[in-house]
């Protein structure tokens, strides 16, 4: 599972800037999940070291949040590079949603803006 999430969020992340670059897509949205990617991939890195460190943690609403707007590859890149958040079910499960809403969302942006 470590490879396929670690390559689905760069395989997704690759096609965004080819999109853009092709002009399909505007460089707002790249820019968007490079940044909540970048901010997500942090608070992951932030709340291994405060659970490591006896501190206080990160809300797992707030990780979710996170994914859900436009940071899930950093969620997933971070879950997977760090080691963390990859044991508990629920909280695997809730990111995967966050990711197929989210791609879902970005879908029907595109399908809607594509000219007829």
């Amino acid at each position: 599972m470590k490879v396929f999430s670690s390559s689905l969020a760069l395989i997704f992340l690759t096609t965004l800037a080819g999109l853009t670059f092709m002009s399909i897509l505007p460089l707002a949205i790249l820019i968007a999940y490079l940044t909540l990617s970048t901010v997500t991939f942090l608070m992951y890195w932030k709340d291994k070291s405060a659970a490591r460190h006896d501190k206080q943690r990160t809300p797992e609403n707030t990780l979710h949040l996170l994914a859900l707007l436009c940071g899930w590859p950093g969620a997933l890149l971070g879950q997977q590079i760090l080691r963390h958040k990859t044991q508990k079910v629920s909280f695997r499960v809730v990111l995967w949603l966050t990711v197929v809403v989210n791609v879902a969302l970005l879908t029907a942006f595109l399908y809607l803006s594509w000219p007829v």
